[in-house]
């Protein structure tokens, strides 16, 4: 059975005690993508984003080193103080395939800001791979930060896409 299609964020640490904290990695689960032509337009649901693990240095994902109740946690700060999902419960995107196909060019609407954003995408095995690494404060959203900014997150946060290839529509 061929896998279906992906997105995950990666959150990069930072801060004097970023030794004490994570780099994550999250999915989310609620997303539909169409391509109509050249035309890309996404909606995603951002409530929708579970946190999959920790990310360790080989780059494996350590699904058991946090708890769900961390995991929990780490998703309503997300929601609640990062990107107020009361007033902005959706994230859309609005753009086209640049020629040849090796990206797509389009602007990202967040915390209901619009910005443009340039995604790389490669065909390999059957599959198309994204990646658009976002500066949350292009957006007007501050990294988040604990105990008094010693531990925060960078202003980076990387987007990565996986799709079966050969479809117009990703959900």
């Amino acid at each position: 059975m061929t896998p279906g299609p992906t997105i995950h964020v990666f959150t990069y640490k930072d801060g004097l005690l970023a030794r004490l904290a994570h780099d994550l990695r999250l999915s989310l689960r609620r997303f539909e993508v169409v391509k109509s032509g050249t035309t890309i337009t996404g909606r995603f649901w951002p409530a929708s984003l579970v946190v999959d693990g920790v990310v360790e240095r080989s780059g494996q994902v350590d699904t058991r080193a946090l708890s769900e109740g961390d995991k929990k946690k780490i998703a309503a700060n997300i929601a609640d103080e990062v990107l107020l999902l009361g007033r902005f419960p959706e994230v859309g995107f609005a753009g086209a395939v640049v020629a040849g196909g090796a990206g797509v060019e389009g602007s990202l609407t967040l915390v209901g800001k619009t910005m443009p954003v340039n995604v790389s995408i490669e065909a390999v095995d059957g599959r198309l791979r994204g990646n658009v690494t976002l500066v949350p404060s292009r957006w007007g959203i501050a990294p988040y930060r604990a105990l008094a900014g010693a531990i925060k997150l960078q202003d980076r946060v990387l987007m990565k896409i996986d799709f079966p290839a050969g479809v117009d529509r990703w959900t």
